[in-house]
């Protein structure tokens, strides 16, 4: 079991690939969802020192908040409504470099400056929630947060 992660690396893409073998680590062999996601959320905003990294899940037609670390967000979003929402909707990726130029966009907390948010999909490929990031900084996300954390969701296990 780790204690701490050590992320490494002088770019972007280097630190990810040291957060995402440690989060191979951290769920390899465990079948518990819950627990994947947790964790999951944990290593990002502490190795990576986001803002807010959390997963809401798609339940009875929302998405309902799941797994986070950060300060208290919003609990529920219908399909459609907000980055996440549209994500959802669009299942597609999203990311938001100023969240308060987009449209629709839900303020759990004003010091949320930028956002990624990304299609999570089951093994049928069927858009089972959304892993949502944030920053406290303007344009904070790229399209390498994009392909690295389409591969740490994947770890989820959903």
């Amino acid at each position: 079991m780790a204690e701490d992660l050590a992320v490494t690396g002088a770019t972007k893409e280097e630190k990810y690939r040291s957060l995402l073998a440690q989060v191979k680590g951290l769920t390899a062999g465990e079948s518990d969802a819950v627990a994947n996601m947790a964790n999951i959320c944990a290593a990002i905003k502490y190795g990576l020192g986001y803002f807010w990294a959390g997963f809401y899940l798609v339940k009875g037609g929302e998405l309902v908040l799941g797994p986070f670390q950060g300060p208290v967000a919003c609990t529920r979003i219908r399909k459609g409504r907000g980055v996440c929402g549209q994500c959802w909707e669009k299942g597609e990726a999203l990311i938001v470099d100023d969240v308060s130029r987009f449209p629709g966009h839900i303020a759990c907390s004003s010091r949320s400056k930028s956002e990624i948010v990304l299609p999570v999909r089951n093994r049928e490929g069927q858009i089972v929630g959304v892993l949502d990031v944030d920053h406290d900084a303007v344009g904070a996300f790229d399209q390498t947060d994009k392909r690295c954390l389409e591969e740490i969701a994947a770890l989820a296990g959903l």
